[in-house]
């Protein structure tokens, strides 16, 4: 049997809805992508600059060093794959 795939940001399997995140935003000239819940997609995006994450680019682990991220990841680790809930504006 395959291992379920996980989210890149929180590591947790991923559930029915899916996003493509870019770590590079698009807008940066991006064309990679990850797996992530949207909640997680969310909480990137409200923490974080599309420069700021093109700086960091594929490196999750400079994303966790943001307390309010890991904060976040912390919170969210033992949630079901398809858990849903508002997400603050980090900025």
């Amino acid at each position: 049997m395959n291992e379920r795939a996980l989210c890149w940001l929180c590591e947790r399997p991923l559930g029915r809805k899916v996003q493509q995140h870019h770590p590079v935003p698009k807008a940066k000239k991006g064309r990679e992508t990850v797996a992530v819940h949207p909640i997680c997609h969310r909480t990137i995006h409200a923490n974080f600059t599309n420069s700021e994450l093109a700086r960091m680019g594929e490196d999750r682990a400079a994303l966790l060093e943001d307390e309010a991220v890991a904060k976040f990841v912390r919170w969210v680790k033992g949630k079901p794959p398809d858990f849903h809930a508002p997400t603050r504006i980090g900025r």
